[in-house]
């Protein structure tokens, strides 16, 4: 069965996109990093929110718009309670948490799903079925903007650290959930 990868690249003080979900911010950050292009080879599906979907890519009209960097290719599941009319080739929509996460472990078989936007990894986390999380901190402080995560209410999640690496423009880290 596929394993539920959460990836993002964040800042220090804890955005991974500005105010209105500007991505601009990233590009200074973006760069070879060992850690986050190998993962590219073992994702076999992404599951994303509507949001991260339809939001600000900050390679947009450039030869590396898409999924990391444009590296990435292949089924995407986009949970979202707004389907579209006209289909998008290469993307499924579903509306429901549970069927999104079938259809995406489906499509991954034996690798990642690699799950994009805050918001569909909390409802992952918040169902018990986010297994990892793998995080780029980036060398900066945006301030405001959308959380890595946010439990209003505090409750906590533990997690195990299973690796860190640094690049020059970023430290990953590796976390295993723990439940």
């Amino acid at each position: 069965m596929a394993t539920m990868l959460y990836s993002a690249t964040m800042s220090l003080d804890g955005f991974i996109a500005g105010p209105g979900g500007d991505m601009s911010w990233l590009t200074e950050y973006l760069g070879p990093n060992p850690d986050a292009d190998g993962l590219v080879g073992d994702i076999g599906a992404l599951l994303v929110g509507n949001r991260t979907f339809r939001g600000d890519d900050p390679n947009r009209g450039t030869p590396k718009e898409g999924a990391f960097g444009g590296a990435w290719s292949g089924p995407q599941i986009v949970l979202t309670h707004d389907v579209p009319a006209a289909p998008v080739p290469g993307v499924t929509f579903v509306t429901d948490l549970g069927a999104a996460v079938e259809a995406a472990r489906a499509a991954a078989g034996d690798r990642y799903v690699n799950v994009l936007g805050a918001d569909v990894a909390a409802q992952c986390l918040d169902a018990g079925l986010l297994d990892e999380i793998f995080v780029c901190v980036a060398p900066v402080m945006l301030g405001d903007g959308v959380r890595l995560f946010s439990r209003p209410g505090g409750a906590r999640v533990r997690l195990e650290r299973t690796g860190v690496s640094h690049v020059p423009h970023a430290t990953n880290i590796r976390l295993r959930v723990l439940r």
